[in-house]
């Protein structure tokens, strides 16, 4: 029911630091309010001085005591206090009756500097017996008088207990309520960091299957172009090493704009300001012009017209991947490349005649990627052997609707 200042600042202390604020005020007035009235009421000077002296006494105890301990959760200081206060409420009764204002602070500070429920109900008890007997020592209550007093005594008591319990649960129920604000808080943050490091790590593997399927594939096709022109030297053949080395040139452009288009987060080059269709054209030029294989494209445009730019930036990175795999390790020397539509999907079909994919073969990084890509539009993907030889992979994608 204190502060635990030794806690880190959350929004529980700040509660308890306010809640004190509040009691400062509330025993300060009280205190004042019950120093004029014994001034005014007190018929010596004796009985003054001993009321003002056990008030000034309870007023430094708390100060020294009860509200540093509230402060820094230490329960000896506050028990010293709660001792201390109610033997300065006890004789400040027996000096004068004017003295049972005090009650309303020491029945208040017990439930709040109290460690439980049980420790308040007990001090309570104790400090309105030690009054009660005040008064019958003093005796300024008449013989006649001693069933109502105990009776007020006994209602002030149950009265104090019931008040100190409903505060004590509305107290407990809001710190609960902190804590769980707390957690909350500190579970948003801990999300927060999950999902900028999950998010970092899908942009990276985003960017290492661009780099793959462009810079990679480009850089692939430079170094087997170079070979080639070595041998074209090699055997005097300038026209074919010039060829070469434009094509070299051609391919060093396209990966620069590759480039500068990932850096600048933008679709892929050769669909900017082209349609899939031109762009599967360029595709197939280049491959051809680099490898001597006859690359063959058709392509229904009705089809293509039907494609969000997401999806083909799906197949034209399909193509690629595709026609690199092709390059790499089929032998072929033809490979078709079809745009189709069939049943609500826009399905492109790479088929070479090259060694085929063998059985059980695992996926390289590329089909990985590729995959991850076509289900990313909800779309399907398949490796196959073809029938009569070669390899066929078919990806398709939902159309958009007219």
């Amino acid at each position: 029911m204190m502060a635990e200042t030794h806690r880190p600042r959350s929004v529980r202390t700040g509660f308890w630091e306010r809640s004190l604020r509040g009691w400062d005020l509330t025993f300060y007035g009280m205190s004042a309010i019950s120093a004029v009235t014994l001034v005014l009421v007190s018929t010596g000077a004796r009985t003054l001085a001993t009321g003002l002296s056990a008030l000034a006494v309870m007023v430094s105890a708390y100060v020294t005591l009860g509200r540093r301990g509230a402060l820094r959760g230490d329960h000896r200081l506050t028990t010293a206090y709660l001792v201390i206060m109610m033997v300065a409420v006890t004789v400040a009764v027996r000096s004068s009756t004017v003295g049972t204002l005090l009650l309303f602070i020491g029945f208040s500070h017990i439930w709040f500097f109290a460690e439980t429920r049980r420790g308040g109900i007990a001090a309570c008890t104790v400090l309105t017996v030690a009054v009660g007997a005040a008064l019958l020592v003093e005796g300024d209550v008449p013989t006649d008088q001693l069933g109502p007093v105990a009776g007020q005594l006994a209602v002030s008591l149950v009265f104090a207990i019931m008040l100190g319990l409903w505060i004590t649960l509305v107290s407990e129920r809001s710190e609960e309520r902190a804590e769980l604000l707390e957690r909350l808080e500190a579970t948003q943050h801990e999300l927060a960091v999950a999902h900028h490091a999950e998010g970092v790590t899908a942009e990276r593997a985003r960017m290492a299957q661009e780099i793959h399927d462009t810079l990679a594939q480009g850089f692939a096709s430079i170094v087997m172009l170079a070979q080639t022109v070595i041998a074209d030297v090699a055997r005097t053949d300038a026209a074919a090493a010039t060829r070469r080395l434009a094509l070299i040139e051609e391919t060093a452009r396209e990966n620069l704009a590759e480039a500068r288009g990932l850096v600048a987060a933008f679709s892929p080059v050769a669909l900017d300001g082209a349609d899939l269709a031109d762009a599967l054209d360029r595709l197939a030029q280049r491959v051809g012009a680099e490898t001597g294989m006859t690359v063959v494209v058709e392509i229904d445009r009705a089809a293509t017209a039907r494609l969000g730019r997401a999806d083909e930036v799906v197949l034209l990175r399909a193509a690629q991947e595709a026609l690199t795999n092709v390059r790499r390790h089929a032998h072929a020397t033809e490979v078709r490349v079809t745009i189709s539509e069939d049943g609500g999907m826009v399905r492109l079909a790479v088929h070479d005649d090259g060694v085929g994919i063998g059985a059980g073969s695992a996926e390289g990084y590329g089909l990985r990627g590729m995959r991850s890509r076509v289900d990313a539009v909800a779309g399907q993907m398949s490796v196959r052997a073809a029938e009569g030889g070669g390899t066929v992979l078919d990806v398709a994608v939902p159309a958009v609707a007219r």
